[in-house]
């Protein structure tokens, strides 16, 4: 077992998205949809038994989780941005190495078997590019299993506010994916639609589960900062009951935040 820790490396960017996620203690008990997300991925992964594992963005270890119980692997490499979740996935996989640090610009080996990623990869600068990083870092023959986020993705949000991340589309995922000769492909997507009693409940919810408004956006400048005022605030909440509120089975009015989740399996030729 080694813990590579190049966390010091990060971009501006990268550290802001550490220290939301870092600062999520509460993350697994509202991360349901991530949550039913990974049980996805491990149904797409096509052999229980491993030579090498690279797991990407493994976070509080939910997807670790289900890895350690269902996958035999005489391998394992589990890379996380944020150092804080060290000891956790140590923890759930006490033989593994641990490498903190952006997923984007370490070395996280080659010759894989298995590349497992859940809910991680739209926080990239760019996230087409995890396609040919996992080509490379792939053997012959090995599985690439990824989830990621649709452009509907949180779109009440994206619609009141501007803000949110920009996520490639399914057909982008799908040239790139031909594009770096992977076969076997499958993409599918999973909507859930969460329902909220007001329109503060879904920020809160975002923030227990490391998501933010705040500085997660590249611009041309970087990052683009988003700030809630007082009177930003009241106007979201009043456009969020205007545009998207409904009444429940019981009457009463309530308002929905949408999950587009992307589910992708592909092999190496």
């Amino acid at each position: 077992m080694t813990t590579l820790d190049t966390a010091d490396d990060l971009s501006v960017r990268k550290q802001t998205i550490a220290r939301h996620f870092a600062n999520a203690s509460d993350y697994d008990q509202h991360a349901n949809v991530q949550q039913t997300v990974c049980h996805y991925l491990l149904d797409s992964i096509a052999n229980t038994e491993q030579a090498s594992v690279l797991e990407v963005g493994a976070g509080t270890g939910q997807m670790t989780r289900l890895l350690a119980d269902h996958i035999q692997s005489q391998y394992w490499l589990i890379n996380e941005l944020c150092n804080e979740q060290t000891a956790t996935l140590q923890s759930i996989l006490p033989t593994a190495d641990v490498m903190i640090g952006d997923a984007e610009t370490i070395n996280l080996a080659e010759n894989h078997s298995l590349i497992v990623s859940a809910n991680a990869v739209q926080w990239f600068d760019s996230p087409l590019s995890f396609i040919t990083q996992s080509a490379q870092r792939l053997q012959s023959g090995g599985q690439l299993v990824f989830s990621t986020f649709t452009p509907n993705n949180f779109l009440q949000i994206k619609t009141l506010t501007g803000q949110g991340l920009h996520y490639p589309d399914i057909d982008e995922w799908q040239l790139a994916l031909d594009s770096a000769g992977f076969k076997n492909i499958e993409l599918s997507i999973q909507r859930f639609d969460l329902p909220f009693p007001t329109p503060y409940a879904i920020l809160k919810h975002m923030k227990l589960t490391g998501v933010s408004t705040n500085q997660t956006q590249v611009t041309s400048d970087d990052t683009q900062t988003f700030v809630w005022t007082k009177s930003r605030l009241q106007q979201f909440e009043s456009d969020y009951w205007q545009h998207f509120s409904e009444v429940d089975e019981t009457g009463q009015l309530m308002v929905n935040l949408t999950y587009e989740v992307l589910i992708v399996s592909a092999f190496k030729p």
